[in-house]
């Protein structure tokens, strides 16, 4: 299986990828600078360098010829201001949506945030609510897309643990802190779940084991 993910140098990506090719998948992560590709390698990866700022749809879908997946794990980051919310985490998100439609890859998994609302209101951190309002606008995006099988993955506060490979996933699973790792781990039962196309799902530190959260999650909990 041939999963791209934009964003393949962000900390979720890059334990994303390994997990993917330790498994015996074929990950690759577009990166912005070609300095980053090495990380990717050593991860397993195929590095394609693009910058999803300022590629066209076209560009973008060559990309992904023999595709199976994609995974939007591309964000503007910490310390970043406004615009770059909006042309990271929201226009690229639909970039990777319309250059998917090209390609015809129809699996698509979004990696958004818990709060994520095209009409989120905090006007004490303006970055902030413009970040939550560009994840939520390109969540509804990707929504909207009916030639696509998506899921929209809403983590709660990410923490840098270890994983324990124990978390709580559903529509609403109230608020909470997840290790990143236990977020690349949902991310790749979730690639090989396709029951769970169609959904948006909150994950935050539970008490099921991934395998169990996914396969309930699908409608395969007995």
């Amino acid at each position: 299986m041939r999963t791209v993910i934009a964003g393949g140098h962000g900390q979720i990506a890059l334990k994303l990828e390994r997990l993917l090719a330790d498994r015996g998948d074929r990950p690759a992560g577009i990166i912005r600078r070609p300095e980053q590709a090495r990380d990717l390698v050593d991860a397993g990866a195929e590095p394609l360098v693009l910058d999803l700022e300022s590629a066209t749809a076209p560009q973008l879908a060559a990309l992904l010829a023999d595709t199976d997946a994609v995974v939007f794990a591309a964000g503007a980051g910490p310390g970043s201001g406004a615009a770059r919310k909006n042309t990271v985490d929201r226009d690229a998100a639909v970039l990777l949506a319309d250059a998917a439609e090209l390609a015809g890859v129809r699996r698509y998994l979004m990696v958004s945030s818990m709060g994520a609302d095209a009409a989120a209101h905090h006007p004490a951190d303006e970055v902030f609510q413009t970040y939550l309002r560009a994840k939520g606008a390109a969540d509804d995006a990707v929504r909207s897309r009916t030639a696509l099988d998506w899921t929209v993955l809403r983590p709660g506060s990410l923490t840098d643990g270890p994983g324990t490979g124990l978390v709580r996933l559903a529509p609403s699973v109230g608020r909470g802190t997840v290790d990143r790792a236990d977020v690349a781990a949902v991310l790749a039962a979730l690639l090989h779940e396709p029951g769970t196309a169609g959904q948006t799902l909150e994950l935050v530190a539970g008490n099921a084991t991934v395998a169990e959260a996914v396969a309930a999650a699908a409608g395969h909990d007995g």
